[in-house]
């Protein structure tokens, strides 16, 4: 058992030590990069693996049920914290509730249950973007304009992937080999990625950070293996969702506090604190997700 999770999360965490040694001596300008991976290889990745002819939505009903309550779990915990720690909810609910389901998500997914776990991940990431790109938005600002949210390149991937599936519509196949290549590109990428945004690393809110960087998998893992149970979910998509509860807060969450003004810096800390710690929550996650 050991020796399949060092197997599964060695390229998980050593693409992002890579970036972070390349970033620490380069320098790189990852700007158009980053680009390129929300407006293009995410999208390409979603469409592909929901426009696929093996893909049915309704088979994942329950699972996509299960990372809602999950979300909705950890949200209220979120709150529960950030009124207990002195912090402000825009603050802290956030990267409790949302978590790297893509930097980190997918690629474990996929090491860990093989291809297989590529539709239900991205199932899993879809639930959670949308309630990101929803009430996440609200959340920071009740102004904010959540018409914005269908301007994304990946949930518009998202929804055209699900209405080709629910039509059933036959899409040409090497079309759907083309965008799964381009989207396997993303994977290491991402990671890569991440690993540059580690030298932003900052301890200024250390306490806030670790305290929520440990308590948000810790709880992330039981509230899914009780939702799992509830909702009689067995096997690799059990499992699947006990890594998904473990993983740590997306970087997105500090993008929108640096745009919404909701202390980004503090935001910055708790992400990249939160992904830093993933080195020891993640196996743990594993452990259990794989018996």
């Amino acid at each position: 058992m050991i020796e399949r999770i060092v197997a599964i999360l060695f390229p998980v965490f050593v693409i992002p030590a890579i970036g972070y040694l390349v970033a620490r001596q380069r320098k790189p300008d990852m700007a158009q990069t980053n680009r390129l991976i929300a407006d293009v290889f995410v999208p390409a990745l979603v469409f592909g693996a929901l426009a696929d002819r093996s893909f049915h939505i309704a088979e994942f009903r329950w699972l996509a049920l299960a990372m809602l309550l999950v979300t909705i779990a950890c949200g209220a915990l979120g709150f529960a914290l950030a009124r207990g720690m002195g912090v402000s909810h825009r603050v802290l609910v956030p990267p409790m509730m949302f978590s790297n389901s893509v930097n980190l998500g997918v690629p474990v997914a996929v090491l860990a249950f093989g291809d297989q776990a590529l539709q239900p991940a991205i199932v899993l990431f879809l639930i959670s973007s949308l309630l990101h790109y929803s009430y996440g938005l609200w959340l920071l600002d009740h102004q904010a304009r959540i018409s914005q949210m269908w301007r994304v390149p990946s949930l518009l991937a998202m929804i055209a992937g699900l209405v080709v599936s629910l039509a059933g519509i036959q899409v040409w196949q090497p079309a759907v080999v083309a965008l799964r290549m381009l989207g396997d590109i993303c994977i290491p990428l991402m990671l890569f990625s991440l690993g540059v945004r580690m030298t932003d690393i900052s301890f200024k809110d250390w306490s806030v950070g670790a305290i929520s960087g440990l308590l948000r998998p810790a709880a992330g893992m039981l509230f899914s293996w009780g939702v799992a149970d509830l909702l009689g979910l067995q096997g690799f998509e059990k499992g699947l969702l006990v890594i998904y509860g473990a993983l740590p807060p997306a970087v997105m969450n500090y993008i929108f506090a640096e745009r919404y003004d909701a202390e980004p810096d503090r935001v910055a800390s708790i992400v990249l604190l939160g992904n830093l710690l993933s080195i020891a929550v993640l196996p743990v996650a594993l452990y259990f997700a794989l018996r």
